[in-house]
């Protein structure tokens, strides 16, 4: 997902009572985060180090660790080697917000390592499931899954619809226009 792997302090927050994680972790592995841009693409394995260091801190195999690595490893261009991560960190338990997060952005790796049908399998089920700040990114991943399946009408029905409860007007239209993208032609 490059950047879009890095999330605010606030929403980090709200992440995981109960993950084995403490406030000090959170706030130093969000001081890393916050700190992603000034790495840049050449000193993607020393951002990648600074993950690592903080990981090291938690019990092996703690799934934040793991959700955490994978995340530096999409953020920095290795989608290739995130996805086994975030499957490995949804397999021990991540829950709550990472858990969300982890599959749209485990998600969006497998379109990226050719396996969008996976990827649209894996966010499907969070159409239907809790609804959060993190719905609509759930549908933008989903519909570039769908896109690179061949099924791009699907996938803009999903963004307009998305996008429809934001704008200032023609919230009825564009909701209206999207159901019309897959709905059957009516008679």
């Amino acid at each position: 997902m490059g950047g879009d792997a890095v999330i605010t302090c606030r929403a980090r927050a709200l992440v995981c009572d109960g993950e084995g994680v403490g406030d000090d972790w959170e706030k130093r592995i969000d001081e890393a985060w916050a700190s992603y841009d000034t790495y840049g693409e050449e000193r993607a394995a020393e951002f990648r180090a600074v993950i690592d260091a903080l990981v090291a801190e938690l019990p092996e195999g703690d799934p934040a660790g793991l959700f955490e690595r994978a995340c530096a490893f999409d953020s920095t261009g290795r989608s290739d080697l995130a996805v086994p991560l975030y499957q490995e960190a949804l397999e021990r338990g991540l829950d709550g917000y990472r858990r969300r997060r982890a599959l749209i952005q485990l998600a969006s790796s497998l379109r990226n390592v050719g396996r969008a049908k996976e990827g649209v399998a894996l966010l499907e089920p969070e159409l239907i499931g809790t609804s959060d700040e993190l719905d609509d990114a759930v549908r933008a991943v989903l519909a570039l899954c769908l896109a690179s399946l061949g099924r791009e009408r699907e996938g803009l029905s999903l963004v307009l619809g998305a996008l429809a409860p934001h704008l200032p007007r023609y919230q009825r239209s564009m909701a209206h226009y999207a159901r019309a993208l897959v709905e059957p032609a009516q008679a």
